[in-house]
């Protein structure tokens, strides 16, 4: 295909490379509910490039400045995207790979978990979304337990800091493992990021009288079962932290590309996986399959 134009309010990006998303995994599956085929380059949203060419009424860009975007059909040569919805990439990061959207989900759910230096916090799945929360809730001065049904992805979370990491094989020993780490006080932070029944329940029994308790998670198959009568009896402020806002996508894709200079998360050994763009199907399975070792997948240009 000859490559978009860029309208009015608008870049054209020659895209450098995307990250892929789990939660493209039901498209990829062939869910009945989507319609068949797709726009080009969909449903990659975790782009980022080069400006190739600006649109009518657009200011502030240049030809050529490096740039992450939200976009949704980043699994392309080039995209367009509105230039409110383009994070321009400073010298510091020339060599880094920016997947806007993601680095700035993990800041929205970091700010809207209101982690304080002195909290115990747990992280229930380490995968690519739970290894960048544990390095950002270290360097708020939290104490970190990491847990994950994966052995070697505790160890990045131990790389990313974590203080404690459990393996997630038995509900009940979990919490004796948390309630002895905490001396029966449990976590006043708890960020569940499996999207899963099970680590949703065993988040909520570790969470404190009055704590929080984050939903990270993408629960995309279905209802829930919750046990509310715990949640109601610790009074638990229960935070679903997505955004549907776009606006808030973009504040916290500039909070990410402002912390990833300053060195406050670095999600480069998560980078576990790249494939060039007409492997992207791989980098899909690999996503669904998650061996060993796997953490985050590139497709690039």
């Amino acid at each position: 295909m000859a490559p978009p134009e860029p309208g009015p309010g608008q870049v054209l990006v020659r895209m450098e490379g995307s990250g892929v998303c789990a939660s493209s995994l039901p498209l990829w599956e062939g869910r009945e509910w989507f319609t068949y085929p797709q726009p080009p380059g969909a449903p990659g949203h975790e782009g980022w490039g080069r400006v190739a060419a600006i649109g009518e009424g657009v200011a502030g860009f240049s030809t050529g400045d490096r740039v992450a975007a939200l976009t949704y059909r980043a699994h392309a040569e080039y995209d367009v995207a509105d230039a409110g919805s383009v994070v321009k990439l400073p010298e510091a990061l020339a060599d880094t790979a920016v997947l806007g959207e993601p680095l700035g989900c993990a800041t929205n759910i970091f700010q809207r978990a209101e982690i304080r230096a002195g909290q115990t916090v747990a992280i229930v799945g380490i995968g690519f979304l739970g290894a960048l929360l544990t390095q950002l809730c270290k360097h708020a001065g939290a104490r970190v337990i990491a847990l994950s049904r994966r052995p070697f992805s505790l160890e990045f979370a131990k790389q990313a800091g974590a203080d404690h990491t459990l393996l997630m094989d038995d509900h009940w020993k979990i919490l004796e493992k948390v309630k002895a780490l905490t001396d029966g006080k449990w976590c006043q932070r708890v960020i569940e990021c499996t999207g899963l029944e099970w680590p949703l329940n065993l988040a909520g029994e570790m969470t404190a009288e009055r704590g929080r308790l984050v939903i990270a998670g993408y629960h995309q198959d279905g209802m829930r079962q919750v046990n509310v009568q715990l949640w109601n009896w610790r009074g638990l402020d229960v935070i679903n932290a997505h955004e549907r806002d776009p606006q808030m996508y973009v504040d916290g894709m500039k909070r990410a590309v402002q912390w990833l200079t300053e060195g406050v998360m670095d999600p480069r050994p998560l980078y576990t996986h790249t494939l060039p763009l007409d492997r992207l199907g791989e980098a899909l399975e690999l996503t669904r399959t998650r061996p060993d070792g796997f953490m985050k997948a590139l497709v690039t240009t």
